[in-house]
C-alpha cells in the first residue's frame, strides 16, 4: 500500500512540476509579450526570429543609405539648376557683348558681371551636403573647384581638386548605384594634356576676348561654347534626375519590405495577449487543481501510514 502511495505521490509531483512550468512560461510570455525568451524554448522558431531580426536590421541600413543618397541627389539637382541659371545669364551677356553696337564700357560692365556669375557658379559647384562636397568625387572633404585669377584679378581658369570617381552606394542586397560625384564630368574635358579644353579654359578665353572686345570670337566660338557647356550641365542634371527616380522607387520598395518583415516578425515572436491570458487562466486552474489533489494525497498517505 505504501509503494502504491509512493507512485501516486511521484505522479503528483510530476504533474505539479509540469503545470507549474506551463504557468511560469505563460507568465513570462505575458510580461515580455514574446513567444519565446530563450532559444531552447523553440529552437526552430528562435532561428526564424533571428533571421527576421537580421533582415529587419539590414533593411533599416539600406533605408538609411537610400535616404542619404536621395537627399544627396536632390541637393545636386538644385545646385545644377542654379548653375544652369548662371550659365544662361553668362550667355546673355556674351551675346550682348558680341553685338556691333556694344561699346567698350558696356563690354567692360558685362565682363565684370560675367566674372561675378562665374564666381557664383563655382560657389554652387562647391556645395556640400552633410559636410561632404557633392562634386568632388571620392574626395568629399576638400573644396573641389577653385577659381584661378591673374594679378589684375581677372579669371584665368578653374582648378578641379577632386577625383574622377563617382560614389557607389548599396541600396539593397547585391544592388548598387553610383552617385554622380565626379566633378570632371562638369568640367567637360575635350582637349589633350598639352592643350586642355574645358570649362576653365573656356572662361579664360572668354575673359580674354572681353578684354580685347573681340567681336568675332564672342559671336562665334565663344557663343557656341557657352551653349555646349550649358548643354553638358543639362545632360548631367538629367542623369541626376534619373537617379533620383530610381532611388525614389527603391525607397518605396524598401518601405514595403520593412512593413512585410515587421509584420512577419510580429506574427512569429509576439503573443496574442487575449489568447495567451486565457491559456494562462486555464493553466492556473489546472495548477491549483493539482495542488488541491496533492493535499488530499498527502492526507490519505498519512492516514494509511497510521493505520
Amino acid at each position: 500500500m505504501r509503494i502504491s502511495n509512493n507512485i501516486t505521490y511521484s505522479d503528483f509531483l510530476q504533474n505539479l512540476s509540469s503545470n507549474s512550468s506551463k504557468v511560469q512560461k505563460s507568465m513570462d510570455q505575458l510580461s515580455s509579450f514574446k513567444e519565446i525568451s530563450k532559444s531552447s524554448d523553440n529552437p526552430l522558431l528562435a532561428s526564424k526570429i533571428m533571421d527576421l531580426n537580421n533582415s529587419v536590421a539590414q533593411n533599416s541600413m539600406y533605408s538609411t543609405t537610400i535616404s542619404d543618397a536621395l537627399s544627396w541627389s536632390q541637393v545636386q539637382d538644385s545646385a545644377l539648376s542654379s548653375v544652369s541659371n548662371s550659365l544662361s545669364r553668362i550667355r546673355t551677356l556674351v551675346q550682348s557683348s558680341a553685338t556691333a553696337t556694344s561699346g567698350t564700357d558696356e563690354v567692360a560692365a558685362n565682363k565684370d558681371e560675367i566674372q561675378q556669375s562665374i564666381s557664383e557658379l563655382v560657389d554652387t559647384l562647391n556645395t556640400n551636403f552633410d559636410g561632404r562636397y557633392i562634386f568632388g568625387g571620392e574626395n568629399t572633404t576638400t573644396v573641389p573647384f577653385e577659381v584661378q585669377k591673374n594679378s589684375a584679378g581677372d579669371i584665368t581658369g578653374l582648378k578641379y581638386n577632386g577625383t574622377s570617381q563617382n560614389l557607389s552606394r548599396e541600396i539593397s542586397n547585391g544592388v548598387s548605384v553610383d552617385l554622380l560625384a565626379n566633378g570632371n564630368t562638369l568640367m567637360n574635358e575635350t582637349g589633350t594634356s598639352t592643350q586642355p579644353q574645358n570649362l576653365g579654359t573656356y572662361f579664360n578665353s572668354l575673359i580674354t576676348a572681353l578684354n580685347s572686345n573681340d567681336k568675332t570670337a564672342l559671336s562665334g566660338n565663344l557663343l557656341q561654347g557657352i551653349d555646349n557647356y550649358s548643354e553638358n550641365f543639362v545632360t548631367v542634371r538629367s542623369q541626376v534626375g534619373a537617379l533620383e527616380n530610381r532611388l525614389t522607387a527603391a525607397q518605396s520598395r524598401n518601405t514595403t519590405e520593412k512593413t512585410n518583415l515587421t509584420e512577419e516578425l510580429s506574427n512569429k515572436q509576439d503573443v496574442d495577449v487575449a489568447q495567451k491570458y486565457m491559456e494562462y487562466q486555464n493553466q492556473m486552474t489546472a495548477y491549483q487543481a493539482t495542488l488541491a489533489m496533492g493535499t488530499k494525497i498527502m492526507q490519505t498517505s498519512v492516514l494509511n501510514y497510521m493505520s
